[in-house]
């Protein structure tokens, strides 16, 4: 994912600056001017990141802070504070209700990705137990409805439409009136695209809204366009009620920064983006929790919600008293394993954890990753429950490692290095022991559920250095419980309202 180096310049440079022995102008400035050119290279519009740069030097004002204030901290969490407001597009002008009848219109030029995001979005839905329907009122492109008919039925989601009628409206009108018998909650309207913006598109657009009355029209936005997502979504908020945006394409585009800021300068909230072409890679766009992952700070609340997802709801318990005991088998390594390949793309679980992501899962190469872990798993398959349910490392002596690889078909310096990424691993999850884990739902609870003792051992030695040692964390915890949790809260979870 492109924005991953985007994130990684910018926490460089924030690493750099924690490095300085003493933090001056000099310093600020060389700080500010290396995030302000990884912005400008994601294609972020020249004067907000000329107003990001301004407001932070207005923030930090190195000459009025007194003696004994952590630099450090205050620009970090400065730069967490701007890049919070430059992509926040603020709520949805609708979020839809389990068990009410929502109708969801999609619009969006022709190319974006608009079917395959229907599918996406009502697949998510369902996830969660909703009870989903789609119609195709796309008559424009040909192969359209015969595209929906094929993701709907792969993700089982009931839809509608025709290869007789030409008319968009009526397919529109008859589909949600059919869904609406059938008690559907969320009926999602995919509708007609074109190459370009044209009369004929939004005249169509605008037609099938007052035939359909929808209760939230969805823009989808294709990433490469990069700044050009200014103009676009200013155009579709002109001809019908646009009220939330989602950005399509993600994972492979240096202007995915250009068009986030871009769309959010319109006012236009995103609500998710599209990070791959399966139906799994689909994010909810949350600000705070996407900018603490993009600076690598982690995002607790989102794995919480991740391990909630997927662990099945009669191992939730175990898995979190094991996790607060701190004990790591090889076994429990299998089990995450297991669940990790569960949660989707692995890049997007492993980021949500501070520390866990650059070395398990180097920026770029999630393919080789997720094969690394299949790996592990084979020869793991080939231990004895002794060997897998033991503590000890020492347990492995070269027998034992020789007949792992045999076993498995694996070299022994495969096995070593198996065992080598377990003990690292033991090592971090160590640092979790005695964390009192919150209950589903109470996510946000997190920061509050742990004091600063258990806090500095579950972050990265850098990271703490950066926030300012046990006195800044502290300081940061307080805010934390206030009702706006400001800067760094994060990368602790999504915040209290």
């Amino acid at each position: 994912m492109v924005l991953a180096q985007l994130g990684g310049s910018i926490a460089r440079a924030l690493q750099q600056m924690s490095n300085a022995t003493i933090i001056d102008e000099k310093v600020l400035s060389e700080c500010l001017n290396e995030i302000s050119r990884a912005l400008l290279q994601s294609d972020v519009q020249f004067k907000l990141v000329r107003d990001m740069q301004s407001n932070i030097k207005r923030i930090v004002n190195l000459d009025e802070l007194a003696a004994g204030h952590n630099k450090r901290r205050i620009i970090q969490q400065a730069v967490f504070n701007e890049l919070c407001k430059m992509l926040d597009p603020g709520k949805p002008s609708f979020t839809p209700k389990k068990g009410k009848t929502s109708v969801v219109m999609f619009v969006g030029l022709q190319g974006s990705g608009k079917t395959t995001t229907c599918t996406k979005y009502a697949y998510s839905y369902q996830k969660k137990g909703w009870k989903p329907a789609l119609v195709c009122a796309d008559t424009f492109r040909a192969g359209a409805f015969d595209q929906l008919k094929q993701n709907a039925t792969k993700t089982k989601i009931p839809y509608y439409g025709s290869y007789m009628e030409s008319d968009p409206v009526k397919i529109a009108v008859e589909g949600v009136e059919t869904f609406k018998k059938e008690n559907r909650d969320l009926i999602i309207v995919d509708t007609s695209g074109r190459h370009k913006q044209e009369a004929a598109l939004f005249e169509e657009m605008r037609q099938v809204s007052e035939a359909t009355k929808p209760d939230l029209i969805i823009f989808v936005m294709d990433s490469s366009i990069g700044q050009a997502a200014f103009d676009q979504a200013q155009a579709f908020k002109q001809s019908v009620a646009v009220g939330a945006v989602i950005i399509t394409k993600m994972d492979g585009h240096a202007k995915g920064g250009g068009a986030l800021s871009a769309v959010a300068a319109t006012k236009s909230p995103v609500i998710f983006i599209g990070t791959g072409e399966h139906m799994e890679e689909f994010e909810v766009f949350d600000v705070k929790p996407f900018v603490s992952r993009l600076l690598g700070m982690g995002d607790w609340s989102g794995f919480m919600d991740k391990i909630h997802e997927v662990v099945p709801t009669d191992q939730q318990p175990e898995l979190l008293q094991k996790l607060s005991e701190g004990n790591f088998t090889l076994r429990l390594m299998y089990e995450q394993f297991q669940n990790i390949l569960k949660m989707g793309p692995i890049g997007q679980v492993f980021s949500m954890l501070p520390g866990f992501s650059s070395e398990l899962m180097p920026k770029g190469h999630e393919k080789e990753s997720q094969a690394k872990i299949k790996r592990y798993m084979t020869m793991m398959d080939s231990m004895t429950n002794a060997e897998l349910d033991s503590t000890n490392p020492k347990l492995f002596n070269d027998s034992r490692i020789m007949r792992v690889a045999r076993g498995s078909g694996r070299s022994v310096r495969d096995v070593m290095e198996m065992l080598e990424e377990y003990k690292r691993l033991a090592k971090i999850w160590g640092k979790m022991k005695g964390l009192k884990i919150p209950k589903k739902g109470e996510m946000s609870a997190l920061s509050r559920n742990m004091n600063a003792q258990h806090m500095s051992k579950v972050l990265p030695p850098q990271m703490l250095k950066q926030i300012g040692g046990m006195g800044g964390l502290q300081s940061l915890m307080k805010q934390m419980g206030s009702k706006d949790m400001g800067g760094l809260g994060g990368m602790f979870g999504k915040g209290d309202k």
